[in-house]
Order: C-alpha cells, then sequence, then structure tokens
C-alpha cells in the first residue's frame, strides 16, 4: 500500500486502493464514507445479482442516495451532513479507473 501525498487519503473499496484529496479536517469523515461504501459494495456483490465493479458502485450510490432522500423527507436532514463534496471527490477518483 503506497503513502497518499499531502492532503491526500488512502482508501480501500472492494479491494482496490483510491487515493482523494482531502483537508484534514475531513479525513475522518471520509475514511467513514469509504468504509460504509465498501460494505455496501461486498453486500451488493455478495448478492450475485450485479456483477461488474461499475455497476456495483452504481447500485450503492443509488441505495446510499435513497437512503438520504428518504431521511431527508422524515425530518432528520439536519443531523445529515452534506456529502455532495465527499461524493464529488470518490466520482472523480473512480472515473480514473475506467
Amino acid at each position: 500500500m503506497s503513502k497518499p501525498s499531502g492532503n491526500a487519503v488512502l482508501v480501500r473499496i472492494l479491494d482496490r486502493e483510491y487515493q482523494v484529496a482531502c483537508p484534514p479536517e475531513e479525513r475522518a469523515a471520509l475514511q467513514d464514507a469509504a468504509k460504509q461504501l465498501d460494505e455496501r459494495m461486498r453486500d451488493i456483490r455478495a448478492s450475485g445479482h450485479v456483477i461488474g465493479l461499475e455497476r456495483i458502485a452504481v447500485m450503492a450510490a443509488l441505495n446510499l442516495s435513497h437512503e438520504l432522500i428518504q431521511s431527508s423527507k422524515s425530518g432528520a436532514a439536519n443531523a445529515t451532513p452534506d456529502l455532495t463534496p465527499l461524493l464529488s471527490r470518490l466520482d472523480k477518483t473512480l472515473a480514473q479507473f475506467e
């Protein structure tokens, strides 16, 4: 495992490493998000219904987006952090591996 440079954080998702630029104060949140995404993607892959890294990632993103929307509708929006910048960085990083 190579060490990330500067403000980058190295995260591992489905046995792949991704280096993501991240301010120091957001590192813990990024690592938590990567862990949650990894767990979701592993669950989807284990179900056997979805094959291929890109499709698994899309299904995980859709599931997480749906849950975020549902929590916003139920009034829990104030307790939910804005994940848009984090998801954008993850999307850019994953696009490098396509």
